[in-house]
């Protein structure tokens, strides 16, 4: 035995524990949510080395990060000659006055009152409507999403953008390199080769990895010659038409098509995204409203970004305010259901008030331990009242809050903390009475293919899940 070996032995020892108390150390200094802390510090003891790696490359902050300077922002606004946002148009009640008010303190003014929207909740649908739409461009298409598949679907999008490349059209695209990292690069190559400037978002390689592998562009936006634009949340992807490989049913997602005053909005988030990686501001017009279609265009709409680099938690703040104020329902719809304490008592409070507070989630999704992070929560949601329905045909990928008649938010952002502190998120916040009621016969339909689940149901599950659930719950705060 190497002579020396016990005294290496408690060097090594001495330097471990340092090295993990001072990881410890700088997470408590970081001041974060207090939940958050302690998953992180209880992550850090039960296990010591994966915990220091996993802070290492998820846990650090980008708060303090300019995506755009204060002068670019100006210059863009000029370049996409945004409308005139309205702060309160008349029809607005007092709670969204409020939460109105909320979002243009958080994101500068966005609410524009003239705006016609169409919803689709199935990819077949969605992508036939936004293929016809980019075949149609004639001045730029700009694309952001999370996730571009090469499968058919993608080849499908992809010839149509090459084509309307070579037509000189502008065709810019986002695509995020996590989100995206198994995609074939000669997929991207051939893009790029015939015209189609595509680049990914925040690319992870060798030293930065542990500076971007966390923050991911969730966002899904698409404005094409300020004409047409979606929002929402399906990705680029075959599991939106034809279901995932082994037969499985196509995904239920939610995707609108506006037109409208609100497409500039779209358009300045996506300029800022392109800012922050291409150095590029770009110029780009927004078609003034066809007059005989004046009375489609009636809803008020307000396009939320949120991201890491924010000063406040964009869209959880609203949606904290919305749920705080319900009065008669709040109905979410999302895949993964890890809420901040916060909005885990408002959905409480307004259900022990009276509310009708209704959450579905899928029965299956598409990641085990976050399935068992987000069961962790319904115990105490049937305590105080939420009605929680299990979606059973298919993964349901939708992202919607519906809070009373007038009220709805969709977009790319799932209920969980991820979306809520570590993703850059883009949510359509409408003001409307006609939408709100479509888009509550659309949950009050999926409901039919749900299983309600009861307090004496869940009470007599398994005990090895319920230690599962529990221990998958320290983890939310860092999924």
């Amino acid at each position: 035995m190497f002579p020396y070996s016990h005294v290496v032995f408690i060097v090594l020892t001495i330097f471990y524990v340092l090295t993990i108390v001072s990881a410890i150390g700088v997470v408590i200094s970081e001041n974060r949510n207090p939940v958050k802390t302690l998953a992180w510090v209880t992550v850090l003891l039960l296990l010591p080395i994966v915990g220091f790696l996993l802070y290492a490359f998820f846990g650090r902050s980008l708060k303090n990060v300019i995506v755009i300077t204060m002068k670019n922002k100006q210059l863009l606004k000029s370049n996409i000659e945004m409308p005139q946002s309205e702060s309160q148009p008349a029809e607005l009640s007092g709670s969204n006055r409020l939460i109105a008010h909320m979002a243009n303190s958080l994101v500068e003014p966005h609410l524009f009152s003239h705006n016609a929207i169409e919803i689709f909740t199935n990819g077949e649908e969605k992508f036939r409507a936004y293929k016809q739409d980019l075949l149609s461009a004639t001045d730029y298409i700009n694309i952001q999403y999370y996730i571009f598949e090469n499968d058919k679907i993608g080849h499908e999008i992809s010839e149509i953008l090459i084509k309307k490349a070579r037509e000189g059209v502008k065709v810019r695209f986002i695509y995020d390199h996590v989100g995206s990292w198994h995609i074939d690069m000669s997929f991207i190559k051939n893009l790029r080769k015939n015209g189609v400037e595509i680049y990914p978002f925040l690319r992870v390689t060798f030293p930065e990895l542990a500076n971007r592998v966390n923050w991911r562009n969730h966002r899904k936006i698409t404005v094409i010659d300020g004409r047409v634009g979606y929002i929402g949340g399906m990705n680029i992807a075959d599991r939106y038409v034809s279901g995932d490989k082994g037969g499985k049913p196509a995904w239920r997602d939610t995707h609108l098509r506006i037109r409208g005053e609100a497409l500039s909005a779209m358009q300045y988030a996506f300029a800022v995204d392109w800012s922050f990686m291409r150095k590029e501001l770009i110029r780009a017009t927004i078609k003034p409203l066809a007059n005989a279609d004046a009375e489609a265009y009636n809803n008020s709409v307000q396009i939320v970004t949120s991201g890491p680099t924010d000063n406040w938690s964009n869209l959880a703040l609203i949606f904290l305010k919305a749920i705080s104020q319900a009065k008669k329902r709040v109905y979410i719809q999302t895949p993964y259901f890890l809420p901040s304490d916060s909005l885990l008592k408002a959905l409480e409070a307004s259900a022990l008030s009276g509310v009708d507070v209704r959450i579905m989630i899928p029965e299956h999704p598409d990641s085990k331990l976050l399935r068992f992070a987000s069961f962790s929560y319904i115990k105490e949601c049937l305590e105080a009242g939420v009605r929680v329905y299990l979606y059973q045909p298919s993964m349901i990928h939708a992202k919607c809050v519906i809070v009373d008649d007038d009220f709805v938010s969709t977009g790319s952002t799932n209920f969980d903390f991820r979306s809520f502190e570590h993703n850059f998120e883009c949510n359509a916040l409408i003001y409307s009475v006609q939408f709100c009621s479509e888009m509550t016969a659309i949950v009050e339909r999926d409901i039919n293919d749900c299983t309600e689940v009861t307090p004496v149901q869940w009470q007599e599950r398994p005990m090895w899940r319920k230690a599962v659930e529990s221990l998958a719950r320290l983890m939310g705060p860092v999924l």
